[in-house]
């Protein structure tokens, strides 16, 4: 498949982008090389192949969900400047 300058042009106008002859010459090059290796690809024979969840089918290794740290608030707000029921108080910024 060969995508032309003017196939860029027409689809960055659809897309609301601006692009100069320079880069469209560019980008054009580029997507049909891609479209090109795209098309190879579809080209292998993948019967009696199957499909694969992972590479390498590893699993990963978990860790214990447990609680490793206690509630440490009442630490937190004791040097805190002003708290008052579990909250911290702020200046009031807005009037």
């Amino acid at each position: 498949m060969s995508i032309t300058p003017s196939d860029i042009n027409h689809i960055a106008r659809l897309a609301r982008l601006r692009t100069d002859d320079e880069k469209s010459e560019f980008y054009a090059t580029q997507l049909t090389r891609i479209m090109d290796l795209v098309e190879q690809m579809n080209q292998i024979d993948t019967d009696g192949i199957e499909p694969m969840s992972h590479p390498q089918d590893a699993a990963l290794r978990l860790r214990a969900d447990l609680v490793t740290k206690t509630d440490q608030r009442e630490n937190y707000q004791s040097i805190a400047p002003d708290a008052e029921r579990g909250f911290y108080l702020v200046p009031k910024v807005i009037e």
